[in-house]
């Protein structure tokens, strides 16, 4: 799926610039792209765009956790709040959608605070066919380090996708102080590496 998706990624990028011989990736993109060799000329060279541009166009609401309602839509600057506005506001949760999440067949991707045990909860809906169910909870198993309920996962024969829902404090590179805008680079990250881990598997 992954592989898929970049080709039709970087195709895109080309045919907005037919005679440009360069193109900018962020880097979990410009070193899939480099270790499978996906540029159909090698005189094309790529560079690296900086993580903080990622989520400059994309689509936010604030809703209600109990009621879904929504509170308000908010532009690419409310990503730079601390991801512990959610904390001081356990009554919402952040539904955030952009473009580069087609890349790892993903939607939309809410964010908020366990209302139990405190933590970061990331829910989303994963485009992978249900026979890939061990090698996602393996995954999952293998990826999140921490000793309490982690994760979940769900197939929903309806809509095809899996609804997974996992615990952002416990994803390798995590950190308390970070800015919202990095926990969803940190979560695009990580599920951009399920569906490396998954092609591979």
């Amino acid at each position: 799926m992954l592989k898929k998706q970049m080709e039709q990624y970087i195709e895109g990028l080309l045919k907005e610039d037919s005679n440009s011989q360069q193109i900018e990736l962020y880097k979990e993109e410009k070193a899939y792209v480099e270790k499978h060799h996906l540029l159909p000329n090698q005189n094309i060279t790529i560079t690296e765009k900086d993580d903080s541009s990622r989520f400059l166009d994309v689509y936010i609401e604030r809703c209600n956790k109990e009621t879904e309602e929504l509170i308000a839509e908010e532009g690419s600057q409310f990503l730079n709040e601390p991801l512990s506005y959610l904390v001081k506001h356990k009554n919402e949760f952040i539904y955030l959608e952009s473009d580069y999440f087609n890349i790892i067949g993903v939607d939309a991707i809410s964010l908020e605070v366990d209302d139990v045990f405190g933590t970061y909860n990331v829910m989303l809906g994963l485009k992978l066919q249900k026979k890939y169910e061990s090698a996602i909870k393996s995954y999952l198993s293998n990826a999140l380090s921490g000793d309490s309920v982690k994760s979940g996962i769900i197939f929903s024969q309806g809509d095809g996708l899996w609804d997974l829902n996992f615990m952002l404090n416990f994803v390798n590179g995590y950190k308390e102080d970070m800015t919202l805008r990095e926990a969803y680079q940190l979560i695009y990250s990580f599920i951009f590496e399920l569906g490396e881990v998954i092609e591979e598997a």
